[in-house]
């Protein structure tokens, strides 16, 4: 509160309110009275009493912000029992966790091994039936006939192994740090299209037969991706790539080169640090494909192709 003394205004030198002197009643003790006031507890203004009786009337004294803070300590303690909670489940499922998936990698690798040993068994079952179909057909001239058209089907679908002369063309992910590209290392990867790219060139290079990393291509064949792998006819393949061409190489190469597909490759080797390279080789082998399930292909009029 400003005091009657303390109104606005000039003042004296001495301190006093300008044009006024001292009461001549005024107690010596009178600027002690704060102090008094204090000691003896009483409040500085009468106002502040009255608000205090206000609230304590109305209940809006100290006990809702007791409570609000009460609520505010529950929640905490809530908070941190639910993460407490979250963490021991999380700590017990990480060995949980860790044996299914230490799991589901022993069935992987066990059905893979599995399939590999099926594989290798079709393989001399096919070689057994061929060498027996072969005996059979050649004791006769139309047995021979028929042999040479079901040699040349054959080859066409991939049903039977080929060898001779051919390019060999290699692709593989950048070395680490060798990409000049932005994106850095994970721009220089293979990717499916890339292969498919490959192949398609090859074929119209002039290939009579073609394998990637040893796996047979049919005509149906599907080389798609699923993750980070590259399936091949539906099996995972890992890098390098060898992409195999039965043929001359010679022609091959001549045709080939500067190709569409050629041309994509050199780019991405440039760019992005892809390996990428040919070579020609005198003697290359590929195995028969898998059987090839017809599901909409019929028989044309008079047996023709």
């Amino acid at each position: 509160m400003i005091s009657p003394e303390d109104e606005p205004g000039g003042r004296e030198p001495d301190g006093r309110p300008e044009g006024r002197g001292r009461p001549p009643d005024r107690r010596p003790d009178a600027s002690m009275s704060l102090l008094a006031d204090l000691f003896a507890g009483r409040r500085l203004d009468p106002g502040y009493a009255e608000a205090a009786a206000r609230k304590a009337a109305s209940g809006a004294g100290r006990r809702p912000r007791g409570l609000r803070g009460a609520g505010v300590l529950l929640v905490l303690a809530l908070t941190g029992a639910l993460a407490a909670v979250a963490g021991v489940e999380v700590h017990r499922s990480e060995p949980v966790a860790a044996e299914r998936h230490s799991e589901l990698v022993d069935q992987i690798h066990a059905r893979t091994a599995e399939t590999d040993a099926l594989q290798r068994r079709l393989d001399l079952l096919r070689a057994d039936t061929e060498r027996r179909r072969a005996a059979a057909l050649a004791r006769s001239a139309e047995g021979r006939r028929v042999r040479r058209e079901v040699a040349a089907a054959g080859a066409a679908a991939a049903a039977a192994p080929v060898a001779g002369e051919g390019l060999v063309v290699t692709l593989d992910d950048a070395r680490r740090g060798a990409s000049a590209a932005p994106g850095g290392a994970a721009d220089g990867r293979v990717y499916d299209q890339d292969l498919q790219v490959l192949v398609n060139g090859l074929w119209a290079a002039g290939a009579r037969a073609i394998g990637v990393n040893g796996r047979r291509l049919t005509p149906t064949t599907a080389i798609r991706a699923a993750g980070e792998a590259i399936l091949v006819d539906y099996r995972p393949l890992g890098g390098p790539y060898e992409v195999t061409a039965v043929g001359d190489p010679g022609r091959l190469r001549a045709a080939f080169a500067g190709s569409p597909a050629d041309r994509r490759l050199a780019a991405l080797r440039d760019r992005f640090g892809i390996r990428y390279g040919t070579r020609r080789s005198d003697e290359v082998r590929l195995p028969a494909a898998g059987a090839v399930r017809l599901r909409y292909a019929v028989p044309g009029e008079g047996g023709g192709r």
